[in-house]
């Protein structure tokens, strides 16, 4: 498979991703699903989202990924 991620490359993009200050501050990263399924793989992504036990939300072609475990309420 041409495309399949490296695992030495994905280990390093979710270290990278989940070591910004908004992440430690419990807010918000937004990544590209496109981006997000070249360079690591959704799968891959859910998995560390679900792991550390944060919420994620898909629209417009974004991952929104809310960087606490506190209940998430949809307003509208």
């Amino acid at each position: 498979m041409q495309n399949a991620p490296h695992r030495n490359n994905a280990d390093f993009w979710i270290a990278t991703v989940f070591s910004a200050k908004a992440v430690a501050r419990g807010a918000v990263v937004r990544r590209s699903v496109h981006w997000v399924a070249r360079e690591i793989g959704v799968e891959r992504f859910v998995d560390e989202v679900r792991g550390r036990g944060y919420h994620m939300v898909e629209t417009g072609g974004q991952f929104i990924v809310i960087c606490n475990r506190n209940p998430v309420r949809i307003i509208c």
